[in-house]
């Protein structure tokens, strides 16, 4: 898919310059809304599902699988948005995940249905709520606009496409395409509502590729708020009920240096911005790791051996497994990861 979904020779929205699309997208001010969206992604990637077994902590086991579940999985989502309310309601074959969030409260939930766990986050003192999904596959279009804006500057090229439809309503498309040969990311394309400015599809395509690997869109949407009852969580009889605390990701701190909190230690790392951001993940507790010989196996059948540990690499996404425990992703190339894990 492309975005955007449907060029329709009959869509004539009136011009605009990459920077008023920019500034037009930027002041979008929906506060209501509900819909279902579909995401794939097609990273060249084998079925990681056996990295995920009952080896590490729950917090590194689940962090893991999510993650491995959005570079190899594909989703259908509802999502719902009232106010400062809202929720991400991800549909599996068996089950469904959903993630709500209330800005006013500072507060969110994780429901698992599968595992019948239900984790309750709390923002730190430094956050006035949840500044994301606890799930890595609860994605928006609009989240992926919200976080690509704050990768534009001089290394940014902004051009405006061609006009399409994108869940039967009009749309702009903005591309954004990465100036620094660092970054793996090719051009990032985004459908934008010719009324109301929010993102309703959005796609990324590798450097040098003609296909996107990772997509995402609106199949239908509304802007009416959704009925109340769908934004609050009670706890369901039989979940397990964990309570966690969230805080700031720290850029280019140690993990846990400045944290307070149970959790501190287990809180990401960013390294440097924009385009080649790389994430830094601590080492799972040691007295409760442990990769099972058939993790260990897959992990070295889809990795290479690089100096200081192993790196897997995708088209948009490369990952470096430090011999010291510690995780580095970004979309940048292995080099660029070693790099950073040394501290250069």
């Amino acid at each position: 898919m492309v975005i955007p979904a449907a060029a329709d020779a009959q869509v004539n929205l009136p011009d605009k310059t990459p920077a008023e699309l920019l500034e037009f997208a930027a002041a979008s001010d929906v506060t209501a809304m509900t819909g279902t969206i579909e995401q794939t992604s097609d990273l060249g990637l084998p079925d990681l599902s056996s990295l995920t077994g009952p080896s590490g902590t729950a917090d590194s086991s689940a962090d893991a699988s999510d993650a491995i579940d959005l570079l190899t999985g594909s989703h259908t989502a509802k999502v719902y948005l009232d106010g400062d309310k809202s929720r991400v309601q991800v549909l599996d074959r068996l089950a469904e995940r959903d993630v709500y969030i209330d800005r006013a409260a500072g507060e969110g939930w994780f429901v698992d249905s599968e595992t019948k766990t239900a984790t309750h986050y709390t923002a730190s003192g430094d956050m006035t709520a949840p500044q994301q999904q606890p799930d890595a596959t609860a994605q928006t279009p609009q989240q992926m606009l919200d976080d690509a804006l704050t990768k534009l500057g001089d290394s940014t090229e902004i051009s405006v496409g061609t006009d399409g439809r994108v869940a039967g309503r009009d749309v702009y498309e903005l591309v954004l395409v990465p100036d620094d040969a660092a970054s793996l990311v090719g051009e990032v394309r985004f459908a934008i509502d010719g009324e109301t400015g929010a993102a309703l599809a959005a796609s990324i395509t590798a450097r040098g590729a003609d296909q996107p690997a990772f997509d995402i869109e609106f199949m239908d949407v509304s802007f009416a708020a959704p009925d109340p009852a769908t934004l609050t969580y009670t706890p369901a009889s039989g979940y397990t009920v964990e309570n966690k605390t969230l805080s700031a990701p720290d850029h280019g701190a140690t993990p846990g240096q400045g944290d307070t909190g149970t959790d501190a230690a287990h809180q990401p790392v960013v390294h440097g911005e924009g385009w080649t951001a790389v994430v830094e993940l601590p080492p799972a507790d040691t007295s409760t790791s442990g990769a099972t010989s058939q993790q260990q196996a897959t992990l070295e059948s889809l990795t290479r051996p690089v100096a200081g540990g192993r790196v897997l690499e995708t088209a948009l996404v490369t990952v470096y497994f430090a011999e010291d425990g510690r995780v580095f992703a970004g979309a940048v190339s292995a080099d660029h990861l070693a790099h950073v894990a040394a501290g250069d």
